[in-house]
């Protein structure tokens, strides 16, 4: 309903906002995204108009502007706490992410004026919608998108630091990450919908779909995504004309190859969601589509998913507090995955034929696909993965109040602390890191870790007061376990956060220990034959003089214990 203007008449003013337009719509080609501007002042509008609708602004993001969020709730309740007691569910959007993708932005828009004008907001699901989340990106208006079908200008993929924001869920080098994740986690979405544009093949799909991939999400909830959600998107969608595919990530150079399911790591918003036991989904519209096109599937597959919540009812709460329930009791957890190549299903694939004809530039043989030669034809898709490395919870892990950032994440994200009252010494699992590898350019703003291989040790470790205990009977136990172990993909350790562990504080000078290390050989007959065993089994070893008094250095008590060693411990029963 409308809120009351004793100035204009209930009547004309409605005229009004069903007459009001945005960019995308006034361009007679449906060829242009709405700036900034546009976009905020548009929802401006809305707020004050609609006691259905509320825009809230969080925090702030790298470019210094707030991150906004518009909330529709049909009753004019816009307290989580208060809409979770009334079983209400919520679906959180995520728009221009990427701002050359901005076909969320302008389909937001008219779905939310649309939902108001039409009294159409449902009773049961309150429905949230960041307008921008890369506001730096969209503020840096171009056409930078070479491979893209329009609109006439656009916002840029880096944000004000230059970062890729779908990378950054974890490592939250942004401030644009840091207000979503408040957000995320003070609403905690029962289901997630982040909207983008795809590169890739040729075909005839306007959009493919990444739901988040049912491996990997607790099974309770996987099963009922896919039967509940994502068949029936897939149903819906069909019948308005949209058919949808699964993202297209060829095993070789074209779709017939087989398409391989998108592992989305914990780095990208439907993989951090994951985490959060959330349903979560995201669209990727073909990007040599007509922008119109893309804007209309991606509005259609936004109103399909609330249709779809708002049948689901308490249903869907229901199979979430039970995942959640799971999860918090859950033992074992992976790791890292790895694509199960002999288990795959025969699909419909609506394409073009692949064909290679010389350049016109380098004269080498190039691929083109040709559009005037559609085809339908039964390709693999490789959907299942299958854990290539787990681990058995500790009861808790114990991090020193030194690493701010690491405390300040886990709070953010909803997962309950405790400290230590007093210095303390406790007999703990740590991790020493033993080998691992690291890209050799870097991956936004990162040399990520990667093939971490660990050696365990029981050790007594002095911890201090403020120190930091995290318990592992909580229903953020997947975000807790995949961000302090090591060896997981997006852990802290990959993503640079313990790097100074890593190089050595302290070391010899060769000229002086040569003596030292005779003497060490002499009085320890066990160090002398673990020596001369490590020199016969390494000739590299055998042939350097410097490598053996390191060797020795590294096996004597003068060698620093804190090299190498990851400093969160792990309390096992």
């Amino acid at each position: 309903m409308l809120k009351s203007f004793v100035f204009l008449p209930l009547i004309f003013f409605s005229f009004f906002v069903q007459a009001q337009k945005i960019a995308f719509e006034l361009d007679d080609k449906h060829n242009r995204t709405a700036t900034y501007e546009e976009v905020l002042a548009f929802y401006r509008h809305l707020d004050s108009s609609y006691v259905q609708a509320k825009l809230f602004s969080f925090g702030t993001t790298d470019v210094g502007k707030a991150l906004q969020l518009m909330v529709l709730s049909k009753d004019g309740d816009f307290d989580p706490l208060s809409l979770r007691k009334k079983n209400k569910s919520i679906i959180l959007f995520n728009n221009g992410i990427h701002p050359g993708e901005p076909e969320g932005i302008d389909a937001s828009m008219m779905l939310i004026r649309d939902l108001l004008i039409k009294d159409a907001v449902p009773d049961n699901v309150v429905l949230c919608f960041i307008p921008v989340y890369n506001i730096d990106g969209m503020l840096n208006r171009g056409v930078s998108r070479v491979n893209q079908n329009g609109p006439e200008q656009y916002g840029f993929r880096g944000n004000r630091q230059n970062l890729d924001l779908n990378r950054d869920f974890i490592k939250t080098d942004s401030r644009n990450s840091q207000t979503f994740q408040e957000i995320f986690n003070r609403w905690d979405p029962d289901v997630f919908i982040d909207n983008h544009a795809s590169n890739g093949a040729d075909y005839q799909y306007v959009m493919t779909l990444i739901d988040t991939q049912p491996d990997k999400l607790n099974t309770i909830l996987a099963d009922y995504m896919l039967k509940n959600y994502t068949q029936e998107l897939y149903n819906r969608m069909e019948g308005e004309g949209y058919r949808l595919v699964p993202y297209v990530d060829s095993r070789g150079e074209t779709p017939e190859s087989g398409i391989v399911s998108f592992l989305e790591n914990p780095r990208y918003s439907t993989g951090y969601a994951a985490l959060h036991n959330t349903i979560a989904y995201m669209p990727e519209t073909h990007m040599w589509k007509p922008f119109a096109q893309r804007v209309n599937a991606t509005y259609a597959l936004m109103k399909h998913l609330i249709d779809i919540t708002h049948e689901q009812g308490s249903q869907l709460l229901a199979v979430r507090k039970k995942a959640k329930q799971s999860v918090k009791d859950q033992q074992v957890f992976p790791l890292a995955w790895e694509l199960d190549t002999l288990n795959y299903r025969q699909i419909d694939f609506y394409g073009y034929e692949a064909m290679h004809k010389p350049s016109e530039v380098s004269g080498q043989d190039r691929l083109y696909y040709d559009r005037n030669k559609p085809f339908t034809r039964k390709i693999k898709l490789y959907n299942r993965y299958k854990p290539k490395l787990t681990v058995k919870k500790p009861s808790a892990y114990i991090i020193p109040q030194a690493y701010e950032k690491v405390v300040k994440l886990l709070a953010l994200n909803g997962v309950k602390l405790e400290t230590l009252e007093r210095d303390t010494t406790l007999l703990l699992d740590m991790y020493y890191i033993k080998r691992f590898k690291s890209l050799e350019k870097p991956f936004e703003g990162h040399y990520l870790h990667r093939e971490v291989e660990l050696v365990t040790k029981k050790m007594e470790v002095p911890f201090y007061a403020g120190d930091v205990i995290v318990k592992t009977d909580q229903e953020k136990n997947r975000y807790i376990i995949e961000t302090l172990e090591p060896q997981a993909v997006d852990s802290y350790f990959c993503w640079n956060f313990f790097d100074a562990i890593l190089g050595q504080k302290e070391y010899f000078a060769s000229y002086i220990f040569e003596e030292e290390a005779e003497r060490l050989l002499k009085e320890n007959r066990a160090l002398a034959h673990a020596f001369e065993k490590a020199k016969q089994a390494d000739s590299s070893l055998m042939k350097s003089g410097q490598a053996q008094l390191d060797w020795i250095y590294k096996h004597s008590s003068y060698y620093e214990k804190t090299h190498l060693l990851y400093p969160i411990g792990r309390l096992t029963d």
